[in-house]
């Protein structure tokens, strides 16, 4: 059954009375500006996230470097509401991450959200991407929108994650980190950053490597980025930024509800007491490689933004795909993955500043192209005969025959016009985008019955967007917006078709309908709270239609819908002590029946991979005469259904508790700092992550029980 909210509370009339009842002694709160960060997401300029009618959040370099090893997004993202980060304990799938739902369900990497490390996409054109290459030893920030705005960056639907690197400035100043714990796990980090005849410049390197938390799934990973900034004339800016990034990963895969309850850290079992993983060395490496440009000019109150990209990416994977399942068809693409891909991009921008009506206009004319190709093959994952079909017979593991041949391109263009007027009290803005994707397959394996597979496909999309702020006072601001959006499927999803078959080209983009409404107040001089209340309705979700052998199909199902509550508050009890709530929640539904390889699925039952309700909460106490600090952080999750019909056994919900303390100290132009933090005290075990409809019912990932990690750092100011 689901849970909704009462009266349904979340259409949009509806959702603007609630605020008005709300928050109706906030009007004579004081005007204050503290907890109030700049951001350019949403608006394109910059803007302070109070008078953005936008749900945003800004994590800042104090919170990304929270006595963390600066590993994963989730660290980061934890204390955001209506954005769920989950550590998979598994490197070779990277995180999993949804907001208000959106991407929940991709098996690996992140879907549905638009992801931008210093203006560089990290989603790829058709929509996949991965956030493990973003660098968050030298992040400033990371900006987090959720909501209709979020359609001005095109095909996803839903949000926005960037983050942002510093400019180098100033006198030169080197830094070195360490950081070891659990399960072997340790990371090393170098940095340097400043300025030199006019060049500022950051350089980092960093490794990191563990033994896992559970069995076969150790890793390893290198990382490294510069930044160059130079100004031309004093309206002009370069910026030249290349990184790379190199992983290797272990894969210890899902694991069923009883293999989880008897070993949350070993690995899955097949019917005939083999452990697949173990015996096919599931694993993944990545090779990554990327730089770009960009120069903005100022002229006047206008501004001309153009960007430019390239990079490459290599990936080999090793799937446990029985070899019984390999060799029963000619159509069977084998069970490893090798791919090289050539991405590359082109935006412009032109942003206008005007007097207009007593207020100020600020608009936005742009576009984006993205191109990807991949070289991608498909091998046996074992040399013998395949008779009989075992890994005594035959040599598991490595790659075999050639199974898998083709070439596969997707192209965006996107066109984008956006506009903001700001008066005394009114802030009124819109916009609309359109969107063309492209996709194209050359398929140069052809044996037997597997014929010619090429084709292509293409999709073009206008989402627009409405928003409306009024500032009831200079402490309350209320808020409207709506927008359309929607999900081209990406390459992953079209791979396969129902039966067997190829490539699905008949698949279509799921559309979507966004309503917000929120309320941002500022109490006293020291507490901020944030209120967005939204209805989503989608038609044709993106589902799974089957999965066997290795090979998982997609559909369009119906309609679904996502009404929810995100709250957050900040508050600073004095100087020493601050502390932030952040909750959400979520009644995402189908809200049709639909038919899939599992039966029918009725009308009402929840969306796989979504908690109903989300908690984070931290108190954090810092001494600043002697550079001691600690805190204690809270983490509450809802069950989580792990498929379409809300049958199999739910991921119980959990609550867990973290500790860190730590000690900062300057020494004239040294500065040292030490840390210790004891994570999931204790020791819950539960389920940290589902793997969204598994065809062999392992669907769970377990989290770490109680763990820990210290790290010390020394940066000298020259």
């Amino acid at each position: 059954m689901t849970t909704q909210l009462p009266n349904r509370i979340a259409r949009p009339s509806r959702m603007v009375a609630l605020l008005a009842a709300t928050f109706p002694g906030l009007a004579m709160a004081d005007a204050v500006v503290s907890l109030d960060a700049v951001v350019v997401t949403g608006s394109r300029v910059e803007h302070n996230t109070f008078d953005l009618p936008a749900a945003i959040d800004v994590v800042d370099a104090a919170r990304i470097g929270a006595d963390q090893a600066r590993v994963n997004a989730s660290e980061a993202l934890a204390s955001v509401p209506g954005v769920t980060v989950q550590n998979r304990q598994n490197y070779a799938q990277d995180l999993q991450i949804s907001s208000r739902g959106f991407g929940a369900r991709s098996a690996f990497g992140v879907r549905g959200i638009r992801l931008v490390a210093d203006g560089i996409p990290a989603s790829m054109p058709d929509g996949q991407g991965q956030v493990a290459s973003f660098n968050l030893d030298r992040a400033e920030r990371i900006e987090v929108m959720r909501g209709p705005m979020s359609a001005m960056y095109g095909n996803h639907a839903g949000g926005v994650i960037q983050m942002f690197t510093p400019d180098g400035k100033g006198a030169p100043t080197v830094e070195g980190n360490f950081a070891a714990g659990s399960y072997g796990t340790w990371k090393t980090d170098l940095s340097a950053q400043g300025e030199v005849g006019g060049v500022g410049y950051v350089i980092d390197a960093s490794r990191f490597a563990t033994d896992g938390y559970r069995d076969h799934s150790a890793a390893e990973r290198d990382q490294t980025m510069v930044k160059l900034t130079f100004r031309p004339s004093q309206d002009g800016k370069l910026t030249f930024i290349a990184n790379t990034f190199r992983q290797d990963a272990q894969d210890p895969q899902g694991l069923q509800w009883s293999e989880f309850r008897a070993n949350p850290k070993g690995v899955a079992r097949d019917t005939s007491g083999n452990y697949p993983a173990l015996m096919f060395d599931t694993r993944k490496s990545i090779d990554h490689t990327q730089g770009g440009l960009t120069y903005e000019h100022r002229f006047g109150d206008q501004t001309v933004q153009v960007s430019a990209y390239a990079g490459q990416r290599s990936t080999t994977q090793y799937q446990s795909i029985p070899i019984s399942t390999q060799t029963s068809s000619a159509r069977q693409s084998g069970g490893v993955i090798d791919f090289d891909r050539d991405f590359a991009g082109l935006s412009g921008r032109w942003t206008g500043r005007f007097g207009l009506a007593g207020g100020r206009l600020t608009t936005n004319i742009g576009f984006d192209y993205e191109q990807a190709t991949d070289d991608r093959q498909g091998y046996e994952n074992f040399v013998g005969s395949g008779a009989p079909a075992n890994c005594v017979a035959n040599i598991c593991g490595i790659t075999g025959r050639l199974r898998r041949n083709e070439e596969d391109r997707v192209a965006t263009f996107d066109q984008y016009a956006q506009a903001e007027w700001q008066g005394d009290r009114w802030t009124f803005s819109g916009g609309l985008r359109h969107s063309h994707i492209a996709f194209r397959v050359d398929d140069r394996y052809r044996s037997g019955v597997n014929g010619d597979d090429s084709g292509r496909v293409s999709y073009d999309k206008t989402t627009p967007t409405v928003a409306a702020m009024y500032r009831v006072t200079d402490a309350l601001n209320v808020y409207a917006s709506a927008a359309r959006g929607f999900e081209a499927p990406t390459f992953n999803e079209m791979f396969y078709s129902s039966g067997g078959g190829a490539f699905n080209f008949s698949l279509k983009p799921a559309t979507s309908t966004h309503y917000e409404v929120g309320a941002k107040a500022l109490l006293g001089a020291n507490n901020r709270l944030d209120v967005a209340l939204f209805e989503i309705k989608t038609q044709d979700e993106l589902v799974v239609l089957s999965s066997t052998g290795g090979r998982t199909a997609y559909q369009n199902a119906g309609k679904t819908e996502r009404q929810g509550v995100e709250v957050a508050l900040d508050s600073r009890w004095g100087e020493q002590v601050s502390s932030r709530l952040a909750y959400t929640f979520l009644d995402a539904h189908y809200a049709e029946n639909f038919s899939s390889s599992g039966g029918v699925v009725t009308a009402g039952s929840r969306l796989p991979g979504i908690a109903a309700h989300n908690l984070f909460g931290e108190l954090a106490w810092r001494h600043k005469p002697s550079g001691f600090h600690a805190a204690v952080e809270g983490i509450v999750r809802d069950k989580v259904y792990v498929e379409d019909n809300n049958v199999r056994q739910a991921a119980p919900g959990y609550a867990i508790a973290n500790l860190r303390v730590g000690v900062d100290r300057q020494y004239g132009p040294l500065s040292l700092r030490s840390f210790v933090r004891l994570d999931n005290v204790f020791d819950r075990q539960y389920v940290g992550s589902v793997i969204v409809g598994d065809s062999n019912n392992r669907f769970y990932e377990s989290a770490p029980g109680r763990n820990w990690l210290a790290g010390v750092s020394a940066r000298y100011a020259f």
